[in-house]
């Protein structure tokens, strides 16, 4: 397998009613659930089936697809929230995958540029992102991208990430 140089990524914002662009999203997707990093569980059908519609329905979502050429090689899922402090909006950061054979050339780079331009339109104040502490190639890539751990008053200590499943 040839290695693509950085120069033949390209990204745009995918539209989820486009056949193609929702394929794209639901394959990436499952590849990510499939790996460790993405829990080591593929996505169940009815997800599979339902996602992009899901997604389409809620004009808070957005999508970043790389290709290299003609295949899809990465995918960021964006979910748009709101910082109360900022009163403006805010953009969570909720899937970044990009396929093995892509790791290491920059894609998730790429796309996130796309993502902060798509958020800047949408006048956000800040991207947000979670991240595994043991993932740390892409820890490394956020930081490249700018993207650091936060605290409001250092004796409170940093912010940590927690979820209560419904």
């Amino acid at each position: 397998m040839s290695t693509p140089g950085h120069a033949a990524i390209a990204t745009l914002i995918a539209d989820y009613r486009n056949p193609a662009h929702a394929e794209a999203v639901v394959s990436l997707l499952d590849s990510y659930a499939r790996d460790p990093a993405g829990g080591s569980t593929p996505l169940d059908a009815a997800v599979r089936e339902a996602l992009p519609a899901a997604l389409a329905a809620r004009p808070q979502a957005f999508s970043v697809l790389a290709y290299d050429g003609e295949r899809v090689v990465g995918l960021i899922n964006c979910i748009e929230g709101f910082s109360t402090f900022a009163c403006k909006p805010l953009v969570n950061v909720h899937d970044v995958v990009v396929l093995a054979g892509h790791r290491g050339q920059r894609v998730a780079q790429k796309m996130f540029a796309q993502v902060e331009q798509e958020a800047r339109r949408r006048g956000a104040c800040k991207l947000t992102l979670e991240v595994l502490s043991g993932n740390a190639p892409a820890l490394r890539a956020y930081e490249r991208d700018g993207f650091v751990s936060y605290q409001l008053d250092p004796a409170f200590g940093r912010a940590v990430f927690l979820q209560k499943k419904l």
